[in-house]
């Protein structure tokens, strides 16, 4: 269908002009001008609002208003042979605008012309999330003052000495090399820093872990738009040989432990706890008389509660304690000087972790179960497998689960008894 332009009469044109398709009219209106002549106005409602497109001659005009009507007739069509899922979806995307007082119309003249320079709606979402990040309110803070601000929120929270000790290592040296606000800090940047550190993949790891973690923090708190961290490189661990002590080794540093630090070495040997957690472990936790040990969420690594076995050999290195009171053991300068001494005594080499190791592997020996023992050290079946799997014999379990205290547990008692 023609669309035909209306006159009220024959002959010299009346002004606004109206261009009629089926039941659509787009009008043009002429307007004198400050240099004189005519300038012609299309109104234009294609977006759903009204908006004037200017031109320069009728011609020009009357050709975009034959193309306009042709166009709007065009969506009636569309509108009118809607399916009813189409319709439903069109008044899904209306109620979504809503809270924005955005037409559909022009949302999608929006989305048409970001996608034109990007060309997906995925790298689209993207620009927008980088676009909000880069242009929120920031607070300017310098990284010493958040790195500050970090340890402080720690101590307040009554963090484990022992991670407070590595933030407070680690934190200020990050300062130190950085001098500018947390904002100002790029992927780049931190990469370079870790890169001429010249790490272990271990040490490197933890430097980044400390670091993500300040970022974390900043970006919450509005002192910086992002996180530079998560963008440099993770270098994989192989977290070393696991080492163990033989059951001869273990009876010789428990025959050179002071009473104090007996039990330290019992529980660690014999029930597998971490060292964070004998730390914090107090001896109310430690029922005797039931055979067992609770980890109770405050003292568990992993927030978590759980029951561990009380065997028979660590519940006679146990027995002498039974009226003790307080924490099991001292702070964490305490024990480094009561291991020396028990190296120093004994002869044996101090192995990272080892009783903790030991008592996995032992325990994963004797009853074969990766399920139950990791229930008892608090971690997976997974690690099980993968650290603690045939690295001793049955045999060998059951010599570990026989060392016992002989006559000097009588001298413990009396030990304990004059302390008292």
């Amino acid at each position: 269908m023609a669309a035909k332009a209306s006159r009220k009469r024959l002959g010299k044109p009346a002004w606004p002009r109206k261009i009629r398709l089926g039941q659509v009219v787009v009008t043009i209106y002429r307007r004198s001008i400050p240099t004189g002549g005519f300038g012609y106005m299309v109104a234009n409602y294609a977006n759903g609002m009204r908006r004037f497109d200017s031109y320069a001659t009728e011609v020009e005009a009357l050709e975009e208003a034959h193309l306009l009507a042709r166009q709007l007739s065009g969506r009636q069509v569309v509108a009118a042979s809607m399916t009813n899922e189409q319709a439903a979806e069109y008044a899904a995307a209306i109620q979504s605008l809503k809270p924005f007082g955005v037409t559909l119309l022009a949302s999608v003249d929006a989305v048409t012309e970001c996608l034109k320079i990007v060309s997906d709606l995925s790298v689209l979402r993207a620009a927008a999330k980088f676009y909000a990040a880069r242009n929120k309110s920031i607070t300017r803070k310098s990284v010493a003052e958040v790195a500050a601000d970090v340890i402080r929120l720690k101590e307040a929270r009554q963090a484990r000495p022992r991670y407070l000790h590595d933030l407070r290592a680690r934190l200020p040296r990050f300062a130190k090399a950085f001098r500018k606000d947390c904002c100002d800090v790029t992927t780049p940047d931190v990469q370079a820093w870790l890169d001429d550190l010249k790490l272990s993949a271990q040490s490197y790891m933890n430097f980044r872990r400390v670091i993500h973690m300040l970022f974390v923090f900043a970006v919450a708190r509005g002192y910086a738009s992002d996180n530079p961290v998560v963008g440099t490189e993770k270098r994989k661990t192989t977290g070393g040989e696991t080492e163990i002590y033989s059951p001869s080794e273990i009876r010789q540093l428990l025959a050179a432990a002071e009473p104090d630090f007996l039990p330290y070495l019992a529980i660690g040997a014999f029930a597998g706890l971490r060292i964070s957690e004998i730390e914090r472990l107090e001896w109310s936790d430690v029922h005797l008389v039931e055979r067992h040990i609770v980890i109770t969420k405050g003292v568990a690594k992993t927030a978590s509660r759980r029951i561990v076995p009380i065997h028979e050999n660590l519940a006679a290195w146990l027995t002498p304690y039974a009226a003790q009171t307080g924490l099991v053991c001292g702070s964490e300068r305490w024990q480094k000087a009561a291991r020396r001494r028990v190296i120093a005594t004994s002869g044996i080499q101090w192995k990272h972790n080892a009783l903790r190791h030991s008592y996995a592997s032992y325990r994963f020996a004797q009853i074969g179960n990766a399920g139950s023992v990791a229930g008892e050290l608090g971690n997976s079946a997974a690690i099980m497998h993968k650290h603690y799997r045939e690295l001793v014999k049955p045999a060998d379990a059951e010599k570990w689960f026989n060392v016992k205290p002989h006559s000097e547990a009588r001298n413990i008692v009396a030990m304990i008894a004059r302390k008292e």
